[in-house]
């Protein structure tokens, strides 16, 4: 199965310098875990989590109304090209222990993100139980 049949495409995104509240806030809104960071010409540099904002802000005392994406985001990202196979995905987020990995075009910019969700809704039900069972592996 093609990826670009399970990703989510145009995928919410941010700048490194976007502020941390206003990501959290498009976080909560389109209910996601991670949000892309991308450079203006909308190759991604990073990922933002939400573990990212509570580990690297809350629990480090910062104030997140100071923060910058920058300050606290994953870099540099794990990406995968839309002409990967689904198969392909699954053992790259296996292989990193990710939950979610953004998709890009050929001339890298992002056009997409795949999660464990998407997978779980392919009839690859067991590519979705192999990465599920890598990811919650301690690192």
């Amino acid at each position: 199965m093609d990826l670009d049949r399970v990703m989510t495409r145009n995928p919410k995104f941010c700048l490194t310098t976007s502020p941390l509240d206003e990501v959290a806030r498009a976080m909560r809104d389109e209910d996601v875990g991670e949000i892309p960071v991308v450079d203006l010409d909308r190759r991604p540099v990073g990922v933002i989590t939400d573990r990212d904002i509570v580990v690297r802000t809350l629990a480090a005392g910062r104030n997140p109304l100071d923060v910058r994406v920058q300050d606290c985001m994953t870099a540099p990202p794990i990406v995968i090209k839309e002409d990967a196979s689904l198969e392909d995905c699954a053992k790259l987020m296996e292989r990193q222990q990710i939950r979610r990995v953004p998709v890009v075009d050929a001339k890298g910019a992002l056009c997409g993100i795949v999660s464990l969700a998407d997978l779980e809704r392919t009839d690859a039900r067991s590519l979705q139980q192999e990465v599920t069972r890598a990811v919650s592996q301690p690192h």
